[in-house]
């Protein structure tokens, strides 16, 4: 069975806050349950990395907007 993309990270993160704030929390964990492309995955950790000098809260808004422009459609 082939690992959810990166579309289904993105849904789920836009769908489930606890999800989205774990991604915030441990990025490396939360992804290695995806199969993602080198550069999605590049992507996001970047994301997660920008966002990563402010609170928790903060930091989940940013990514999911992030998120939200590169992915959703």
């Amino acid at each position: 069975m082939e690992r959810p993309g990166i579309r289904e990270l993105v849904g789920r993160a836009m769908l489930d806050k606890e999800f989205l704030a774990e991604l915030v929390r441990d990025p490396s964990a939360v992804l290695a349950g995806y199969g993602l492309e080198a550069e999605e995955r590049a992507a996001v950790m970047k994301a997660v990395a920008r966002t990563g000098k402010t609170s928790d809260a903060e930091r989940t808004r940013a990514l999911q907007t992030i998120m939200m422009k590169r992915w959703a459609t």
